[in-house]
């Protein structure tokens, strides 16, 4: 996928790149394998904020994913790359023997005409499922199970890949992208190979309208609101924001802080990302 820089005819247009969309080969969804989006706006079943900056942007329709590529045994085809609004990678559609039709996610190399396969027989080829257990060391692989069945969790964006370093009783070291290895069951599924899209860390928007479109809301600073809104807010003129401490606008500390609270999986950490 290349990326397409345009002409600074416009001052929204300076720097703003996007994709050629070059790989895309069916403009529509597969009308089977979608459903409407609601958008709440960042609100709860009682109307109030939850997630601040949410609300507007274009229409979008949720793709139903097929991230546990439980049909093992029945060889599909690809018959489309498609794009999707709602993830960074690109979505291929498969048709299976039996005729059904689902997504799947799009790695590097796959293209339509293509046979993949889920099942521990499959082969190692680019997005072919099987379990990890029968995927030989130093594989490149994406969209990872954490629990048996339960369908990949870890490593869907674009771009995204991860290494199986070592096998060691029932479990499976796995580098992510971030650098951090978990170990995970070797029961677990995994599909082969590198997700597509790669240049999307190189897109750039350019200007506030494409952030509109996503339904992202303007964000204002702390320290432009009053004190009776923000605890960075008022003064006169501009105030340090390190004294005596950067707060969230409920007033809880946000720097020096571990964010992490879920300490049930430290186990399965064997390296930190940091």
């Amino acid at each position: 996928m290349a990326v397409k820089i345009y002409k600074p005819t416009t001052p929204g247009q300076r720097g703003m790149t996007s994709y050629t969309f070059e790989e895309i080969t069916k403009k529509s969804p597969e009308r089977s394998l979608i459903v409407i989006r609601k958008n709440n706006a960042g609100r709860n079943n009682k109307g109030r904020i939850t997630v601040r900056h949410q609300g507007g942007g274009n229409r979008q329709y949720i793709r139903i994913v097929d991230f546990k590529r439980d049909k093992t045994g029945i060889p599909a085809k690809v018959s489309a790359i498609e794009y999707d609004p709602n993830r960074t990678a690109r979505l291929a559609l498969l048709v299976y023997a039996d005729g059904e039709k689902r997504y799947i996610l799009a790695p590097v190399g796959i293209r339509v005409g293509d046979r993949v396969l889920s099942g521990p027989e499959a082969e190692i080829r680019p997005g072919n499922s099987l379990p990890i257990a029968n995927i030989p060391m130093g594989t490149t692989i994406h969209n990872i199970e954490l629990k048996p069945g339960k369908g990949g969790q870890i490593v869907r964006s674009a771009g995204g890949s991860a290494q199986l370093l070592a096998k060691e009783g029932d479990y499976a070291q796995i580098r992510l992208p971030s650098g951090e290895v978990r170990l995970v069951l070797q029961q677990c599924y995994a599909t082969i190979g590198q997700l597509g899209n790669v240049e999307h860390g190189n897109i750039k928007l350019g200007k506030a309208g494409r952030k509109r479109h996503m339904g992202i809301r303007p964000a204002v600073r702390g320290t432009a609101m009053t004190p009776r809104d923000h605890p960075h807010g008022g003064g006169e003129g501009r105030q340090p924001a390190g004294m005596p401490g950067p707060k969230s606008p409920w007033g809880r500390p946000t720097r020096g802080y571990k964010t992490r609270r879920n300490k049930s999986s430290d186990k399965y950490i064997v390296r930190r990302r940091k």
